[in-house]
């Protein structure tokens, strides 16, 4: 019987380096044989030419195009028809598949994990991110730089909704989602930065992924032993991957795939105003995470302005929030400058009896407050060089008085209402 043939997934924001890195493989694979699948955002794969024009391969052989279009979401059938083509039409000893560079890894990886004729041949050895290192500092600094391709995605007039809304989100969002979804990150384009800049980079990259190698380069110039056969992916930790949940569960928290919470609350009061209910861990490589709990609900406007002038130093913030006014939970994503908010399904306090008690003993873990339930607020936030004794002040603050609890219902914000809406709280 054959052995699985062993994939490793590249990722990476358009302009980073990864038809480079791609092209370098190939040249230096040795005694590999390597096959490619890789797919562009626009109408012309440009991708595939470039790099079937930088090797010795031709397209029909080495590299399997795939329509436009972004392969981690409506090309899942192309994909898994193609990875399975190609190996039934010739051999080889490794497969990359490129994701769009508008697109995160996960939902690709995946693809080769579940129970399906693709899993039956392939695995997943690595995660790759390649990062334009001086954009993603930049990404971070208060500057704005802009989409590469983006423009062209959407001007063709081909390309999906989904994939048209992928091209429009941040680069900010775009590069953590994909770094804090690796096993292994490229630095490239060092010689755009300083040494300490770098540094800077690959704290900030740790902090996100703290269990990510980095590889500083310029020009995509990795060695393939570096790539290929590390067996760096497990596929039963995908989901714990971000720096963030790592953080939740260094404090005490375990988060399920329900979306709802699990764990300890800490000492927080029934108010809220009890002890602080956060945890500081250890630094990681300089750059800190801090998680924020409450059993209070927030003041929608006065929780949306601390969003706003949150310190330029951090990076990475996550997590649910309990909003007055509201009896859906509200997931707060914020990278670098931007920082969005989307409304999930309903508290399982203000289900009817029959349905919470069913939910309750379904999940024996959940955490479960007497008055409460389930509802409170759990913020994680990483970066460095900001005042968090501030930043916990600030948020107190935000949360609803006694006075304003008692009339929470007539509290409205600029947060979205209905499930599945998202709202964006702070734009680059």
């Amino acid at each position: 019987m054959r052995d699985t043939i062993p994939v490793t997934i590249l990722s990476g924001s358009l302009g980073a380096g990864k038809t480079t890195l791609l092209n370098h493989l190939l040249t230096e694979a040795g005694d590999r044989d390597i096959a490619v699948l890789v797919n562009d955002m626009g109408t012309v794969n440009v991708d595939a030419e470039l790099i079937a024009e930088g090797s010795e391969l031709d397209v029909d052989d080495g590299v399997a195009e795939l329509s436009n279009g972004c392969i981690c979401c409506e090309l899942q059938d192309d994909l898994e028809t193609a990875v399975v083509r190609l190996v039934n039409d010739r051999d080889f000893d490794a497969l990359v598949v490129e994701s769009s560079g508008i697109s995160e890894p996960a939902p690709v990886a995946r693809l080769f994990t579940t129970e399906s004729r693709v899993a039956a041949l392939y695995r997943v050895d690595t995660l790759v991110t390649v990062l334009d290192t001086r954009l993603f500092l930049d990404s971070f600094a208060g500057e704005t730089p802009e989409r590469r391709g983006a423009v062209e995605a959407s001007a063709d007039g081909d390309t999906t909704d989904a994939a048209a809304a992928d091209a429009d989100r941040p680069l900010s969002d775009l590069m953590v989602e994909q770094v804090e979804l690796s096993n292994l990150v490229v630095m490239n384009k060092t010689d755009l930065c300083t040494d300490a800049e770098l540094d800077e980079a690959e704290e900030l990259v740790r902090a996100l992924q703290p269990d990510a190698e980095t590889i500083r380069t310029t020009f995509s110039e990795v060695a393939p032993d570096r790539l290929f056969d590390r067996k760096l992916f497990d596929q039963t930790e995908i989901n714990d991957l971000p720096g963030w949940k790592r953080a939740l569960a260094d404090a005490g928290h375990s988060h399920g795939e329900d979306g709802h919470d699990h764990g300890v609350e800490g000492d927080a009061d029934d108010t809220g105003h009890g002890h602080d209910g956060h945890h500081h861990p250890e630094d990681v490589y300089g750059v800190t995470s801090y998680t924020y709990r409450r059993r209070r609900p927030f003041h929608p406007d006065r929780l949306a302005d601390v969003l706003r002038d949150l310190p330029s130093g951090v990076v990475r913030s996550k997590g649910t929030v309990w909003l007055a006014g509201t009896e859906r939970r509200v997931v707060i994503g914020q990278a670098g400058p931007s920082i969005r908010a989307e409304a999930q399904g309903p508290w399982i306090a203000s289900l009817p009896e029959v349905e919470r008690d069913m939910y309750r003993s379904n999940r024996p873990e959940l955490d479960w407050h007497d008055e409460h339930g389930d509802r409170r607020t759990e913020l994680v936030f990483i970066g460095t060089d900001y005042d968090e004794d501030a930043l916990r002040t600030a948020l107190d603050d935000a949360l609803v008085t006694d006075e304003e609890w008692t009339d929470s219902e007539s509290l409205t914000g600029p947060f979205p209402a209905e499930q599945g809406d998202e709202t964006v709280i702070r734009s680059p």
